[in-house]
């Protein structure tokens, strides 16, 4: 399963980035904007940090605009992944920036049709938001599983990306379920590589050296002739 940050503050990207497990990164306009920084520079500084699909979202509500506004995007690196909605008209420009070879991540996926509609029009990733649907009493991962064995019948092509993640759990899942990618927030990141034994376990490591290291030198003359006895 695929790595991806959903951030974007370019300190935690690159704070992730160097663990070497980032295999990509989501933003939205929702993330760039608290950021407070010029959008265009933003996407361009992470597609410097991570050598990996960057997705990028349009704000029109229009094919016609989408579209511009996603060859927009892709202009400003080659990493960049045009972000469209999962909508009619997001459907149309998933299918033209797909005929002009743009890769797409059709977002706020939430049933399985709709996963199937973005993979006819030809998105390279669908987004279903499973922690959005978990809020209103849906079971998210059990729609990633039903998504992906739709996939499974057919060459689409289409890769599910797993958002909104807000559990360890949900991490856990989308790798058991054999999910492509999961777009996770920093906090998921730092409860996927913590546990409890290993911190335990480091402790007593340490202690048991240290321990070694105060221990007092055995005496030549004791270490000597015992070597010698051995060796004859």
């Amino acid at each position: 399963m695929k790595i991806f940050l959903d951030t974007a503050e370019v300190a935690e990207i690159r704070k992730y980035a160097a663990w070497g497990i980032v295999d990509g990164v989501t933003t939205n306009p929702t993330l760039i904007a608290k950021s407070g920084r010029v959008f265009e520079e933003v996407v361009e500084e992470i597609c410097g940090l991570v050598d990996g699909p960057v997705s990028a979202e349009v704000t029109a509500l229009d094919a016609e605009s989408m579209v511009r506004q996603g060859l927009a995007l892709s202009g400003i690196h080659k990493n960049v992944v045009v972000k469209v909605p999962l909508i009619p008209e997001g459907l149309k420009a998933t299918k033209e920036l797909t005929r002009r070879r743009i890769r797409t991540n059709v977002t706020l996926c939430f049933s399985v049709t709709q996963a199937l509609l973005a993979a006819k029009a030809g998105a390279s990733m669908v987004s279903p938001f499973v922690g959005r649907l978990d809020d209103v009493g849906v079971d998210g991962m059990a729609l990633i599983g039903d998504i992906l064995t739709a996939f499974r019948h057919y060459d689409y092509g289409t890769e599910v990306l797993v958002a909104s993640v807000r559990t360890l759990e949900h991490a856990t899942q989308s790798a058991l379920l054999g999910a492509h990618i999961a777009t996770l927030p920093p906090k998921i990141l730092d409860l996927m590589v913590g546990h409890h034994l290993t911190d335990k376990g480091l402790a007593q490591f340490l202690k048991d050296w240290e321990s070694r290291a105060k221990a007092p030198a055995i005496p030549s003359y004791v270490v000597g002739p015992a070597s010698a006895a051995r060796s004859g």
